[in-house]
Formats: structure tokens, sequence, C-alpha cells
């Protein structure tokens, strides 16, 4: 039954009713069970906790506004990561609490920008309590059993990478484990998703990148990347082990793959289990959703838009085709004309017919029979977009030139540079409101501050994948999804642009603001999880009579 899923997870570690045994202090050494100064005077009598803690008992939210002062008091962006990390791992629950009150302030720290530097240097900082399960080639063959020494066996979303391209930063190898940490903490904080239902997984094949290899401290395998064959079945050991142990229904989510395997190991995996791909579909889907958004102030319909790429790897070709798939939803045409209003352009220039021979697989759907120009500009003047999407990591590749050419053209150009972190940023807002004298509509992948200019003030929309993936997932548990796909991406997208208040749009921002985001993962989950049940790949049954009330019953709330 649909209420049945809003239990934790089945949990073989300490239960809080096992404390009465005496054992006080293996219960605060839980960080599950753990309350801090919390425990009331009968707990601490029943517990066995007398002396184990000073005497004042404090509330939750009391301890929250402690946290948030203490973690404002660090000096760098990185003090404050592995401060918020650290609590995680003493004590979950005020952890959560912190990341529930205060997303907007504490999500750069948890996740981008600051992730990438973690990532940089996740050896050095790792702290020795497992957040999340290593498999490593030398554990081939074992993986089956290996997922039975995680103490949770009720998993429903398993966020997992090889680490191979995390964010615009490359090969991080097993410190890529900073971004499933990350990327699960906010299913949690933006839409409740049970923190007992979520393990991130880094799956060490090896790295490429040769100052881990020289590192005498680095924490993974010292030998270059598994590739071919081997490297697929070791994949796919892992996907078959997951679903044999949790079931068909659990939710497994790529992150930053290299693009040699991303589009591969999705269309390989996406019609056999529950599987979606962030960086591809998660990515498109925010960036659709911005462009649904932009209609209300540029008056233009997706389908009557022309879009520019500066960049085509895995990013890149996810959105177009996303775009292209909701221009097929919208008009009826063929994928491959709506494909027709979108071009690429990648480091040899405009990406087209007369180079198809030598393109990579994800760029050949968008090599259309039209001149070869060298370079972004020459591309911008001879296609004449009205909209130019960055997801390059080519920092400051839309100058001002790129710009005011873009602003001649249209009258509210769309500019969206969305790389991340933020050094990698195509241009910044500040840039893309004055060269075009404010009359851009743009969206960035990392934060930016609200600009002023002319005497107004404009809020960059921030084309975050934490506005999709964490009501995906919550969709995805909270009916039972046996898969995830393209039109599941294109009803989030929707329902991403639909919760766009009009206060934003006046400040030509285009997305929802981040302290409203377990609402928008809300609506997220509702839209796509009515249709899992519309097209029957929900296994929690029956339907609900009330989807939302449903699905938000399901929500954890941190709390005592």
């Amino acid at each position: 039954m649909p209420g049945e899923t809003t239990t934790g997870g089945t949990c073989r570690t300490d239960d809080p009713e096992d404390a009465s045994l005496g054992n006080g202090y293996r219960v605060i050494k839980t960080p599950s069970l753990n309350k801090g100064l919390g425990f009331t005077t009968a707990e601490r009598e029943t517990m066995g906790l007398k002396g184990l803690l000073p005497p004042a008992m404090l509330t939750l939210e009391a301890q929250v506004e402690l946290t948030i002062q203490e973690m404002r008091r660090k000096s760098t962006p990185l003090e404050k990561y592995v401060f918020l990390q650290s609590l995680q791992d003493v004590h979950s629950t005020l952890y959560y609490a912190v990341l529930s009150r205060h997303t907007y302030e504490v999500m750069p720290f948890v996740y981008t920008p600051v992730v990438g530097e973690a990532c940089q240097k996740f050896s050095q900082i790792y702290r020795h309590t497992p957040q999340g399960l290593y498999l490593s080639l030398q554990d081939r063959g074992q993986l089956r059993s290996i997922l039975d020494n995680w103490p949770v066996d009720d998993i429903r979303a398993i966020v997992f990478t090889d680490g191979e391209r995390i964010l615009g930063l490359g090969d991080q190898g097993i410190d890529g484990m900073g971004i499933p940490i990350g990327k699960l903490a906010l299913y949690t904080a933006c839409a409740g998703v049970h923190p007992s239902h979520c393990l991130p997984v880094t799956l060490d094949v090896g790295t490429n990148n040769q100052a881990k290899l020289d590192d005498p401290y680095y924490i993974g395998l010292k030998h270059r990347r598994l590739t071919g064959p081997e490297y697929d079945a070791f994949v796919g050991e892992f996907m078959e082990a997951a679903v044999d142990k949790y079931g068909e229904s659990v939710m497994l989510q790529f992150e930053d793959f290299g693009n040699n395997n991303a589009f591969r190991l999705l269309h390989h995996w996406q019609e056999k289990v529950c599987c979606f791909n962030d960086d591809i579909q998660g990515t498109a889907a925010v960036a659709l959703a911005g462009i649904l958004a932009s209609t209300a102030l540029t008056g233009i319909q997706v389908e009557n838009h022309r879009f520019l790429f500066m960049g085509a790897g895995e990013a890149g070709a996810g959105i177009a085709e996303l775009i292209a798939y909701a221009i097929k939803v919208e008009t009826g045409k063929t994928i491959e004309e709506c494909r027709k209003q979108i071009f690429m352009v990648d480091s040899k220039g405009l990406v087209c017919l007369s180079r198809l021979e030598g393109l990579q697989h994800h760029k050949r759907n968008f090599a259309h029979d039209v001149d070869h120009v060298p370079d972004l500009l020459s591309a911008v003047k001879a296609i004449r977009p009205t909209a130019l999407i960055g997801v390059s990591t080519l920092a400051k590749s839309f100058n001002e030139t790129i710009i005011r050419e873009m602003s001649a053209m249209n009258k509210r150009p769309v500019i969206f540079a969305l790389s991340n972190p933020t050094s990698k940023a195509e241009c910044t807002p500040e840039e893309a409101y004055k060269w075009s004298n404010g009359m851009a509509v743009f969206a960035s992948g990392s934060p930016f501050e609200p600009v002023e200019f002319n005497g107004k003030t404009y809020i960059p929309g921030q084309g975050n994948n934490a506005y999709i993936f964490p009501g995906i997932g919550l969709a995805a548990v909270a009916c039972g999804a046996t898969r995830i796909t393209d039109l599941d991406m294109y009803i989030a997208a929707k329902a991403l642009a639909e919760a766009v208040p009009e206060d934003r749009l006046e400040a030509s921002c285009i997305y929802p603001h981040l302290e409203d985001i377990r609402e928008v993962s809300l609506k997220v989950a509702v839209a796509v999880a009515a249709n899992k049940y519309a097209t029957g790949q929900a296994s929690v049954l029956p339907k609900p009579t009330d989807l939302e009330s449903y699905v938000r019953s399901v929500m954890y709330e941190p709390g005592y």
C-alpha cells in the first residue's frame, strides 16, 4: 500500500529501543540516533546517557541556530564544507535540519561550487568515516556480497560515479566521491528523500590524472583507467548487484561519467533498470525549464527558437536532445525535424554535415547541412540564434562582441552560461546585462549575486540541477518507479517552469528561489509520479487518491 513507503529503511545498526540496555555511549556514537543535547531527562535516564552529556537540554532548533552560526565563522568555503561533512558523521539529524532550514545559504558548501575543490582535495580531507561504498576493480566478482556490508537494507536511491569527469575539473578518480555524497544530501534537503534510503557509491576503475597517481596520499587505485569490455563488465556487475539486492525499483543515478561512457551506458541501461544520468538528463531538464519559463519574458515558444550551443559534450547533447523532444511533443514534428533548430560549436567550430565522419556519436544528430565556420562569433552571425547556451567550461567565451551581436539580432536574447564551477562560466550575469543593455534573459550553472544595472535589480537564474533531480528521486521513491524516461524529464521541466513566481520573472529570473526548493521538488515529484502511474511504471499500488498529499507524506522532515 502507498503508506508503507513512509518509514525509514530497514537498518542493521542499533535501534533506539535497544538503548535501554545501558549502552548510551553507543547511541551517541551512532549518527542517526544521536540527538546531542536534545535528549530529554527521561531519555537520559532510560538510555544510559547520564554523565555522558552536560546537564543542559537544547531543542533541535536551538542546535540548528548554533550550528549555522559556527559554520559562518569558518574562514574559507572548504572549511565550511568539511565542517558540514563532519557534522553529518556524528549527528545526521542535525545535519539535515541545518540543510533543510538554511538550504539557500548552505547548498553552495554541500554541492557546487565548493564540492569541486572538495573533490580535488578529497584524499587530504578524507575523515575515515564511511559515507558510502567504494567499489574497486579489486572487488570484481564480489560486488553483490559487498553491498551487504552497508548497514541499511532498504536502499531506494543510489548516486554513483567513476570520477572521470567531475564538474569541469576532469578526472578525479576515487576523489570524485564528494559528488555522490553531495547529491544525495540534496535529495534529502531539497526533496525530503529519507537519508536512510540513500547510498553514495564510487566505482574505482583507476585514474588517468597523473597528479593523483603521483600523490603518495591518494586513497584510490594507482593505475590507469580501465576501458573496453572489462570496464563495461564491471559497471554491469554493479548494476545487476544493486537491482538484485534492492529490487527493480531502486533508482540508479549516473553521475560525472566521461563522454565516451556516459551516453553509451545510459542508452544501454535505461530500458533495463530504473536509472538516469543527471549530467545528461537532469541538466537538460533544468535548462529546458529555463527555456520554457523564458517565454514569459521573450514571447518566444520553445518550438520557435533557434538554439546555438557553445560546447558539444554530454551536457550540451543532453540539453539539445531534450529540447528537440519538447519541440516534438509541442508540434508533432519528427525528432529529426526538431533537431534542425539546434546547432553546436565544439573545439573545431560549427558542427556540420561536412564533418560527420569525424564526429563523436552524440554530436551527429546536430550535424546539419550548413557551411562550416571556425568559431563561435562566426556561428552566431551565420545561424542567427535566439538562444545561446554555454556548456563548454571555457571561461569568458561569451565575450562582449558575441553578446552585443546576440542583442542586435534579438530584442531579448536568451544567454545561458551553464558551465560549472563559477570560474568556468562562459560569462558573468553582470557582463550579460551590461553588454545587452539589460535585455538578456540570463541563467548560469553556479550561483551569482543580484546585479544592479540602470536602476533595476536583476536576479540571475541559477540553472541548478537541484531543481530537478531531488524531485525525480522523490517521485521514484514515492511510487516505486521501475523506469525513468525522457517524457518524465520533459514533464519535470514543465512543472519547474510553472513554479516560477511572478516577482522572479519581474527581476528577469527564470527559476524559483532556492528557499522554496522543497515545495518546487514536491510539484516536480507529483507531476512525474502521475506520469509513472499513467504509463504503468509505478510499483507502489494502488495509486493514491490524493497523489500530492501522499507524496508530501513520504517527505522526511528532520526532527526528534
